[in-house]
C-alpha cells in the first residue's frame, strides 16, 4: 500500500476536528490550549504533505515559521495560565469573567 496525499490530509482533518471539538466543549484552559496546539499541528501536517507532493520546499519553510510562532505562543500562553491560576486558584474558563475591573 502506498501512502498518498489523501491519507495525510485525512489524518490532518481528523486532528483538526479533534482540536476544534476540544476548544468548543472543554472548560479547562490547559485542555483548550492543547486543543489549539493540536489544530496548529494539523495545519502543519497538511502544509508539509502538500510541500512534499508538490516537490518544493515552500510549505516546509512555512511550517518552520508556524512552529516558531507556536513556541512563542506556548511561552506567553502558559505564563498567562499560570498567572491566572496563582490569582484565582483555578484554570476554568468561567472564572475569566470575574477578572473584570
Amino acid at each position: 500500500m502506498n501512502v498518498g496525499l489523501a491519507h495525510y490530509l485525512v489524518v490532518s482533518i481528523i486532528l483538526f476536528c479533534l482540536g476544534v471539538l476540544g476548544v468548543m466543549t472543554r472548560r479547562n484552559l490547559l485542555v483548550i490550549y492543547m486543543s489549539l496546539e493540536l489544530m496548529l499541528n494539523a495545519a502543519n501536517l497538511a502544509l508539509a504533505a502538500f510541500s512534499r507532493f508538490n516537490g518544493n520546499l515552500d510549505g516546509q519553510v512555512f511550517v518552520f515559521f508556524v512552529i516558531t510562532v507556536a513556541a512563542a505562543e506556548v511561552a506567553v500562553g502558559l505564563a498567562l495560565i499560570v498567572a491566572l491560576y496563582r490569582h484565582r486558584q483555578t484554570a476554568q474558563v468561567d472564572d475569566l469573567t470575574t477578572m473584570k475591573l
